[in-house]
């Protein structure tokens, strides 16, 4: 390997924020690619900051290898790469997967936009997925974790006993709690239109339980907050204590917080997720539904579910296979 490669150790930290635009050997290159994947390719700005941190951490890593550009990165720099992210990082395996599409997509854009004169990620093979089983909790946690919220631990109780039925009923993200309107929430037809990962659209029906939840916060607790002001609202269907959109942040410590008090560990804003899939497919739903409720772009992403009731799989084939235990 070129000595460059080996030229410095570096730090197992991640790198900060900016590390890219703050080379001039790759902060041309990084507005390039950049403009083009938010202009041509139209990616969502979460997305867009997901490259961002993969390649503020690769300019890093290559600039403590002694590499100043994109054009003198080799194959063995990029191989060395990921060794670090795996070795010395000790990233989950499925982060590392993102973060080799990222290099992979990025030298491949700037070889076809001749800003490189060759691919070093050409030959960069993308590991093998380890996708870890979703936790989750069986119906009487669930239940305690959403009995937890009362008068006595918080002011806002409604609101947040409303949150974990409608995050459990409808199988709903914590960014997408927190993103939902007014207007998504149909009442009559106890549905709610929710607006997913890359504006990726849903209608999923509520429950008894949660709609009866969110009608008490919402007709005896919000109007009291918002108090008319829906501008600063944003007329957001959940908002905090001064009437604002409720953040990911505040939904994933709400969770947890109740969790504790439930005498639940390891629960957090995707168990709940998780919960709801895999008590749909104990119920007897089929995966292509549940993949809608979820709103996945692919019935690949639903399949991991299909692990939680292996004990249902004899049942079933008795119940279904005319030759099955005959």
């Amino acid at each position: 390997m070129p000595d460059a490669a080996r030229t410095v150790a570096p730090t197992a930290s991640p790198a900060p924020k900016g590390a890219a635009a703050a080379s001039s050997g790759f902060a041309p290159a990084l507005r390039a690619f950049l403009a083009y994947i938010r202009i041509e390719c139209g990616l969502a700005p979460a997305t867009i900051a997901a490259y961002g941190r993969d390649l503020d951490d690769l300019v890093a890593d290559l600039a403590a290898r002694g590499v100043a550009t994109p054009a003198a990165t080799e194959p063995a720099h990029l191989v060395e790469h990921v060794r670090f992210l795996s070795r010395d990082r000790s990233l989950d395996p499925s982060t590392i997967v993102r973060h080799v599409s990222t290099v992979r997509v990025f030298f491949r854009f700037l070889h076809a936009s001749n800003l490189i004169p060759s691919n070093p990620a050409r030959l960069l093979e993308r590991p093998t997925k380890w996708r870890k089983l979703p936790g989750v909790i069986s119906p009487a946690q669930m239940k305690k974790l959403i009995s937890a919220p009362t008068p006595d631990n918080s002011d806002l109780w409604e609101r947040d006993r409303a949150i974990l039925e409608l995050m459990y009923a409808a199988g709903l993200r914590a960014s997408e709690v927190g993103s939902v309107r007014l207007n998504q929430w149909f009442p009559t037809i106890q549905s709610l239109h929710v607006v997913g990962k890359g504006s990726k659209q849903r209608v999923v029906p509520v429950g008894t339980p949660a709609a009866q939840a969110l009608t008490r916060w919402l007709e005896e607790v919000r109007p009291g907050i918002v108090q008319g002001d829906e501008v600063r609202a944003d007329h957001r269907l959940f908002v905090s204590n001064r009437g604002r959109p409720l953040e990911r942040v505040a939904v994933w410590m709400l969770v947890k917080k109740y969790a504790a008090a439930a005498g639940l560990h390891d629960v957090h804003p995707h168990v709940l997720r998780h919960s709801f899939a895999t008590d749909l497919l104990r119920g007897g739903c089929d995966l292509r539904t549940v993949q809608e409720f979820l709103g996945h772009a692919s019935v690949v992403t639903t399949q991991i579910y299909t692990h939680v009731d292996k004990s249902r799989l004899r049942e079933v084939a008795a119940k279904f296979h005319p030759r099955f235990g005959h």
